[in-house]
C-alpha cells in the first residue's frame, strides 16, 4: 500500500543507496578521468571489500577494524592490479581495457566463490547502530541512517584529498591534460598508481559499509557496477561533484520506483540516463574533454 510513511521511508532508502552509489562512482570516475581506463572490475572490488571486511570481522569482532581492513586490502589489490596489468593498457584501445578489466572481474568473483562458496555471508552492524530509530513520524533502521553519515564523512575526506592537497591538484591536472603534467617533471605513472589505489579503496570501503544492509554474495558487485556506470554518465565523466549528484539521483529513482513496481526500477534509471544524454551529452556536471 502506497502511503506517505512508505514514501518517506523509500526516500530515506534512496538516500542511503544514493550515498553508497556516489562513493563507489567517485572512485570509478576518478580512475577513468585521470587514467582513461574503463574499469569493469570495479564492482568486483566492491564485493571483495565486503568479503575482506567479513574475514577481518570474524577474527576481531570489531566493525571499525573490519572497515579499515576491507578498505586497505582493496586499495593494495588495486595498486597491484595497476602495477602488474593496467599500466600496460593506458595507451591501448578502450576495447582492450574493457576486456582485461572484465576478465579480471570474473576471475575475482570466481576466486571468492571458490573460497567462500555461493552461500550468503552476514556482517552485523556495530552495536551502536543496531535496532531502529524513532523519527517522530516513522521508525527507521538506525544503521541505514548511519550509512548516510559514514559515507558523507568518506566523501568529505575524498574531497579534501582531491581539492586541498598537492596530490589532488596533480590528479585534477591529470584529468585535464596528463601530457602537460608529465612534461612538468611529475612522475604521472606513480600518480596513476596512487589514483587507482584510491579509486579501488572507495569501492572496497563501500562494500564493507554496505555489508550489514545486504548480505554478501560473490555476485553482489554485478548490479552495483551497472548502477555505478549509469551514475557516472548522469553526473558527468571525470566529475567528482557529478558522481555525488548522480548517485543521489540514481538512488532515489531506484528506491521510489521500487515502491510502485520493482521491475521498472532499472527502466526508469536508464530512462533518466537517456534524458540526461539528450539534454547534456557530457552529464549534469561534466565538461567536454576526454573522448
Amino acid at each position: 500500500m502506497i502511503s506517505w510513511p512508505n514514501l518517506v521511508s523509500q526516500l530515506f532508502n534512496g538516500l542511503a543507496l544514493g550515498a553508497l552509489l556516489a562513493l563507489i562512482s567517485s572512485g570509478l570516475t576518478i580512475i577513468y578521468g585521470t587514467l582513461g581506463v574503463l574499469n569493469l572490475a570495479h564492482g568486483a572490488m566492491f564485493m571483495i571489500g565486503g568479503y575482506a571486511g567479513f574475514v577481518a570481522y570474524q577474527y576481531t569482532e570489531s566493525f571499525i577494524l573490519a572497515v579499515i581492513a576491507g578498505s586497505l586490502f582493496v586499495m593494495l589489490l588495486g595498486v597491484l592490479m595497476e602495477r602488474v596489468i593496467i599500466r600496460h593498457f593506458y595507451h591501448r584501445p578502450h576495447e582492450d581495457q574493457l576486456l582485461v578489466t572484465f576478465g579480471l572481474g570474473i576471475c575475482f568473483v570466481e576466486l571468492v566463490r571458490l573460497i567462500f562458496s555461493s552461500q550468503s555471508q552476514l556482517v552485523p552492524p556495530p552495536a551502536l547502530f543496531q535496532g531502529i530509530t524513532n523519527l517522530g513520524f516513522m521508525f527507521y533502521p538506525t544503521y541505514r541512517l548511519a550509512v548516510v553519515g559514514i559515507v558523507a564523512i568518506a566523501l568529505g575526506a575524498l574531497f579534501i584529498v582531491l581539492y586541498r592537497t598537492r596530490l589532488g591538484m596533480i590528479v585534477r591536472a591529470g584529468i585535464e591534460d596528463s601530457v602537460m603534467v608529465d612534461s612538468l617533471g611529475i612522475n604521472v605513472y606513480r600518480v596513476f598508481m596512487v589514483v587507482f589505489g584510491i579509486g579501488a579503496m572507495a569501492a572496497g570501503f563501500a562494500g564493507i559499509v554496505n555489508a550489514p544492509v545486504v548480505s554478501l554474495t560473490p555476485g553482489i558487485g554485478d548490479d552495483i557496477l551497472v548502477q555505478t556506470f549509469v551514475v557516472v554518465v548522469i553526473g558527468g565523466v571525470g566529475s567528482f561533484p557529478g558522481a555525488i549528484l548522480g548517485g543521489l539521483i540514481a538512488g532515489e529513482i531506484i528506491s521510489v520506483t521500487s515502491m510502485f513496481n520493482p521491475g521498472y526500477a532499472y527502466v526508469m534509471l536508464f530512462a533518466a540516463m537517456t534524458l540526461v544524454l539528450v539534454v547534456r551529452p557530457h552529464g549534469l556536471l561534466g565538461v567536454q574533454g576526454r573522448e
